[in-house]
């Protein structure tokens, strides 16, 4: 078994999924995974299958030089989205392979949230182009490593009606002990 970056609280109650040396773009892929992040499972499929037919936008915020701006980013609070198909498609793929993995273990599919999705940079791979002059210059992609972990939503438990405890400071418990010391 691969080693993942986090651990599950619960393993019997969670499913994972990873994809390594993947030929897309980090920076898309790292936006559209936080796009989906602590999203419920099947809202997060439908939410990229929107986007890959262009339905919906991924927010960009962190990787956002020279990104075009949309009306689709509105509801995100920018302006600046894109739709990146490619990544979109992997983690879809990741997404409905850490379905499949929580349907064999037993788990209630409707009730999955994406707990944990992280992307890594893989090593670049190395290609040439050619320029004018006999110069030669790389031209390089950046490929993803991805990780997703998807937990059973836990039921809400209502708070107990405890009586609040008072915490004193050290002055207000030495206050305590002397005016019960004088009383006894």
């Amino acid at each position: 078994m691969t080693r993942y970056a986090a651990q599950p609280a619960n393993a019997e109650k969670s499913a994972m999924a990873r994809g390594d040396y993947l030929r897309t773009h980090f920076k898309n892929t790292r936006e559209t995974a936080q796009a989906v992040s602590g999203m419920k499972l099947q809202k997060a499929i439908k939410y990229l299958e929107d986007v890959k037919e262009h339905k919906q936008a991924i927010p960009f915020r962190r990787f956002q030089g020279g990104i075009g701006r949309t009306a689709q980013g509105k509801p995100f609070g920018t302006d600046k989205a894109r739709w990146p198909v490619k990544s979109a498609t992997f983690i879809l793929g990741l997404l409905r392979n850490a379905e499949s993995n929580a349907d064999i273990k037993g788990l209630d599919v409707e009730s999955l949230v994406v707990k944990h999705i992280q992307v890594n940079q893989a090593p670049k791979q190395r290609r040439r182009t050619y320029r004018a002059h006999g110069r030669i210059n790389p031209y390089l992609s950046s490929p993803s490593h991805i990780e997703v972990i998807v937990t059973e939503e836990n039921a809400e438990v209502p708070k107990a009606d405890d009586q609040q405890v008072v915490r004193l400071n050290k002055r207000q418990l030495g206050k305590k002990r002397t005016i019960e010391a004088r009383s006894a």
